[in-house]
């Protein structure tokens, strides 16, 4: 196991730099804590089909960090941030690792999930995080989460334009709905920016790179205009069904 660890600290230190990132041996090691809870939880429930040790990081931990291209204060600024849709924890946790000073809000509708997301904030030790069990559509309603996070962030696998209405109304005006996604995004765009609109956004910035693999990714930087019309998001269902022209 020590020279798991030891391939790991190596190829962490490795990609962060490429990433023009640098973290400290105690959070490197929350990340490898990190990495071996997924694999044991993994075992009991699916939360991830990428497990081997170099996939994980690029593909999960490097990548989730990718944020720092879109929002390039996040290291001395304490943003209120929302991850909707976390899944494994992905990218608020990673986020989180690195960057203490964030105010972090993992939401995901499936409990059993959530159940490792709190076990995992508490082996790793920190801080000013919570794991939330609910719905998009439903928590976006509640004053206490509806516009008053800085950004909101999402790895989810959906179009634009359903992304959108489920994550634009946790953004406070001003902040920033920022979308991660991979491989060629023109036409998703083209067909989401009527949506956008809608949802009292603004796309400011595309940030496409590689990842140290030579994955192709994106970041799909949303500014929040103004507040929200209170019809959105829709009912349950109906943004990923029927999705925003």
């Amino acid at each position: 196991m020590s020279e798991n660890r030891d391939e790991f600290v190596m190829q962490m230190k490795d990609e962060l730099c490429q990433m023009d990132l640098e973290l400290t041996d105690c959070q490197i090691e929350q990340f490898y804590q990190y990495y071996k809870c997924l694999i044991h939880w993994n075992k009991m429930m699916n939360l991830t089909a990428i497990t081997e040790m170099r996939e994980v990081v690029t593909k999960h931990f490097i990548d989730s960090l990718a944020l720092k291209k879109a929002v390039e204060d996040i290291e001395h600024v304490s943003y209120t941030l929302i991850d909707v849709g976390t899944g494994a924890g992905f990218p608020g946790i990673p986020l989180k690792i690195a960057f203490p000073e964030l105010e972090v809000t993992l939401l995901d509708s499936l409990n059993k999930r959530v159940k490792f997301l709190d076990e995992l904030i508490a082996h790793i030790e920190l801080r000013g995080i919570r794991a939330v069990h609910g719905r998009a559509e439903d928590y976006a309603r509640e004053n206490v989460s509806r516009e008053t996070f800085d950004l909101c962030v999402s790895r989810a696998v959906a179009n634009i334009s359903t992304l959108a209405e489920y994550c634009m109304p946790f953004v406070k005006p001003g902040g920033y709905f920022v979308s991660y996604k991979s491989g060629r995004i023109e036409e998703e765009l083209n067909g989401g920016k009527g949506a956008i609109k809608k949802l009292s956004g603004e796309i400011e910035k595309i940030i496409s790179f590689e990842l140290p693999n030579s994955d192709e990714r994106s970041l799909i930087k949303i500014k929040k205009i103004s507040n929200i019309n209170k019809k959105y998001p829709r009912r349950s269902g109906l943004p990923s069904k029927e999705p925003l022209k």
